[in-house]
Order: C-alpha cells, then structure tokens, then sequence
C-alpha cells in the first residue's frame, strides 16, 4: 500500500508549528499531541484530504483515538493521539469532517470515550436498553458478561408544523432483510426527513477478536458481511501480514483479486434486478437472479461455498485453480459480461423503468464529497476514490483498474455505474486469469510480535473497506478494527431521500444497499 500522505501531513502539520512525532513503519504512522487532534483533522481538510476511518484502542496505561486519511494519488496517512490514564475526552473531528461524526459516536458506546465538541452526543451502537456504563471493548469487559435490560427512549428528531407526520419504518421488516429502524417526516408523500437508527445487528465482531489467532481471526472478518466476505477477509488477512512483515505470492495475490472481482459482478447482478423490481420491471429481476444463481453455484463448485467463504488466508488462499477450473471460469465470466451488457441496451429502452429513476434521490457532488461517499454511491456522484487504484495492493498495482465515474448522484447514475463495473470486472478476470502467476498459494505464517499491527484498504463491491490490527502476546489479536463503507454511505442515504415520495424509499435504499451488519460491528 501506498503511505507517501504520510510525510506530506506530517510537513503540513510542522508548516502549521504543531509538534508531530514520525514513527517507522510498517505502516508508518504520526502521533500528534491530544490537543492538536482536531486541528491536524483541519489542516488535512483544507489539504483536500478524505477521512477514511476514526478508531480508537486501549492501551497499557489509557487509550489511543486513530485517524486515516488519504489522499489520491498519495495513498493514505495513519494519525493517533494518546490519552492518558484518567484522560477519557478528545476533540471531536466531526466539525471538520461529516463521517466521523458516527464513528466517534461509536467509539463512545464501545469505549466511553467522550468526543468533546461533538454536534451530536446521542448513543449510536448502544441502544436504549444498554445498561449505563457499559462499554464492551473495554479491557475489563468481559465478552460473556451479562447485560440486564434497561429501559430508555432514543431521541428522534422531531418536527412541527401543519401537514407534517411521521412514518416509522422497522426495524423488522417484512421480508427477510437485516433489521434497521427508519423514522420518516414527510408532508403528504414528500419525504422532508429521513433518520435511521441502526446497531440492531451488533454481534461484538471488535470483541469477539480479541484473544483470537491471525486464522480464526480472518474466518471472522469473513462473516462481518456475508455479501462481502472476499473483501473484509482480504482487508483483514492484508492488514495482518503487513504486521508479520509478510507478503502473498503473485498468485495468491491474484486468485484473492480474482475472487473479489466475481464478488463484485454478482453482487451488482443481484442489485440491478432487485432495484428493477423495486420499479415493477420484474423480467430484469428474474434474469439477473438467475445470472447471479449461476456464478455461486460454480463458485460452489470451485471454491466450495456459493458466497466464497474463507477462501482468504493470512499468507494466501484456501484454493487454488486448475487448468479446467480456470476455463470454466473465464468462459463464465464472458458469458456473463454478455447478457449483462443486453440486459443493459433492454433496461436503456425502457421509458417506464427510466422514468423512475432519473433524478430520484440524487446528491449533488460537493456534498458527496463532503459525506466522503465511497464506491458506486460516490462514483455516480463523481468521487473518483477506488482503493485498488489508490492503495495499489497487488495485483492492481500493476494493472489497476479503468474507474468509472458520472453526474448526476441518482438512481439512475448508481445503476448505470454497477452496469460499467460488471464489464470492467469481467475484463480484470479475464486477465488475470490469463496471466496467473506460477508459485506457492500460501507463503508459511508467523505470528507477528506483541504490538505490531498493520492496516489496509480495500475496494470492495460497495467500495472501499479498511482494517487495523494489532497483536498482542502470543501472537493473539489484542484490538482488530473493520470500516465497511456503509458506516460511512448510511449518510448518503439519507440526504438521496430528502423531498422524495415516500413509496421512492425502497427504490433508493437497494440502489444503495447499505450493509446492516457491516456497520453494526
């Protein structure tokens, strides 16, 4: 991965006579005093860097709050600041960037630590019936410790006026989606305000990490959102052997992309039918359904599990390719790319379907920008971010892929840049497969030493995916963090919706399919 923002940061923050401390990598990173820690968030602001993750750990004596930015083509910059023991406040970075805002309001509920300044202090992971003073990834938290229930009333926003209701959506739902709470204002059919209430999900993945091996560890990161679990397990596995000072072999790299590009075709597959069908163009549904029906079941085959399960390791991959395998798969793969371009000039031709989603939940593009907005949700907005460019992880370091981008931020952009990514992921499994590199799957592991740690970024199919793990003694996880990009797109969706009808939600929300459990750690 690329860390060259490092040394442009630190030199910004010297320029502005802030004390900042360099450490050596790997990664290297900048450690700030508490004071300056949203001050350094300005400075990177006003440099035109993007706010990747906000994190926070638990040290020997205190905690330690961490910050990722990046900037293209720079890669990215690794920034913390330690509190003291006693020390349980930092300032907030939400005034100066939109998406730490829920970040910060997680690592409250998780940690108890105070974002001081922040606009909303409400609790975000930690619902009403958490009892007071319990806060999971603490140390002396036990994870089997039993919470009785309390009773509380979360705060939603509220509004007055003539004609003005509100709509509660969830958080069951009827179907068999995650569960998530929406509470709508809206004036007849208009949508004035949408508030979502997540954390319904929260399994104690962070905890659940610690005291693992790097191999049980990874099983896990596979399993924070099963639509993802190429990615997250990659995030993981590459974060961890940045800390053991361990690369994968060119071919271990290369089955890993290979993987994560099919991923992304089926997913996006799977999401156009449904977004058509959210519009009554039920033919569409069907014939993505069955396209994507297609690709697990030969991932079955392959790979022995429909979703790709655990097919990412530290140090490599679980299977390897044949020469049969690897002409079922490129014949697949083009066949796909096919009827996914017909389906493509079909969907072009439908007045009705169009009708629909041109200009329905659109965000314009500064404030795409300012929300951070990653993947086809940023992309349709033009944020030109794709880690597999900006981070340059192999094998994308040497053949990145062509990023599409558009106007427009709406149904209609966020469809018509899944379509576009089908065909480039198709082009990118062709070639890989068609140069896969001779070599070991797996390189041997060794477990790095008590307090290394490493972090990564990943493009998944939603977009970018970053991870930070630390080990401690015996080469167990002490503190394993995981940002999908649904904590960060979850805003998107609630400014796409403002002053749209309210039947127009389901249409909105699967364009952009937001993971409940990736952000429900």
């Amino acid at each position: 991965m690329k860390f060259r923002l490092s040394e442009h940061l630190a030199s910004l923050i010297a320029v502005a006579d802030l004390d900042v401390e360099r450490t050596e990598g790997p990664p290297p990173s900048l450690r700030v005093d508490r004071d300056d820690w949203a001050a350094v968030a300005r400075i990177a602001r006003e440099a035109g860097m993007r706010l990747v993750a906000e994190w926070a750990a638990q040290e020997k004596d205190g905690f330690s709050v961490h910050a990722a930015y990046a900037q293209n083509p720079n890669g990215y910059a690794l920034v913390k600041t330690t509190l003291n023991a006693g020390v349980e406040g930092f300032p907030s970075l939400a005034p100066h960037y939109v998406a730490a805002a829920r970040m910060e309001r997680a690592i409250h509920d998780l940690f108890g630590l105070m974002p001081l300044g922040h606009p909303d202090p409400r609790p975000w992971i930690k619902h009403e019936h958490w009892p007071e003073g319990a806060h999971p990834l603490r140390k002396d938290f036990a994870a089997d410790t039993g919470m009785p229930r309390g009773e509380g009333r979360y705060p939603f926003i509220e509004a007055e006026g003539e004609g003005v209701y509100e709509i509660p959506v969830g958080p069951v739902h009827a179907g068999i989606i995650e569960p998530g709470h929406f509470r709508f204002l809206a004036v007849g059919e208009q949508i004035l305000n949408l508030e979502e209430r997540l954390g319904y999900v929260h399994k104690g993945i962070e905890k659940s990490m610690e005291g693992r091996d790097a191999f049980s560890a990874a099983r896990l990161a596979a399993r924070i959102s099963g639509d993802a679990t190429v990615a997250h397990a990659w995030a993981f596995c590459l974060a961890a052997e940045q800390a053991a000072g361990l690369e994968a072999s060119p071919r271990a790299a290369t089955l890993r992309a290979i993987l994560c590009e099919r991923e992304r075709m089926a997913n996006h597959i799977g999401d156009i039918g449904a977004i058509c069908n959210d519009a009554a163009w039920g033919f569409m549904h069907m014939q993505c359904q069955r396209l994507r029906e297609e690709m697990a079941r030969l991932h079955r085959r392959l790979f022995g599990h429909r979703l790709l399960m655990d097919c990412v390791l530290p140090g490599g991959a679980a299977r390897d390719l044949d020469a049969e395998g690897i002409e079922a798969l490129a014949g697949q793969t083009q066949a796909m790319a096919r009827e996914m371009n017909e389906l493509f000039e079909m969907y072009e031709d439908q007045t009705s379907i169009r009708e629909r989603v041109i200009d329905s939940g659109a965000i314009q593009s500064r404030h795409a920008r300012d929300l951070g907005l990653l993947g086809y949700a940023g992309r349709s907005a033009e944020c030109d971010i794709d880690a597999r460019r900006d981070a340059a992880y192999p094998p994308y370091d040497r053949h990145p892929p062509q990023v599409k981008v558009c106007k427009g931020g709406d149904v209609s952009a966020r469809l018509w840049i899944r379509f576009q990514e089908i065909q480039e992921s198709a082009r990118l499994v062709q070639k890989f497969l068609a140069e896969l590199p001779a070599g070991p799957l797996r390189e041997p592991w060794t477990a790095p030493r008590d307090g290394r740690w490493g972090f990564a970024a990943i493009e998944s199919w939603r977009g970018e995916i970053a991870a930070w793990v630390r080990f401690g003694a015996g080469g167990k996880i002490d503190r394993c963090y995981a940002r999908d990009p649904s904590m960060i797109n979850w805003l998107g969706l609630e400014l796409a919706v403002r002053e749209v009808p309210v039947p127009d939600f389901p249409l909105n929300n699967k364009s952009f399919n937001c993971s409940y459990s990736g952000h429900d750690l």
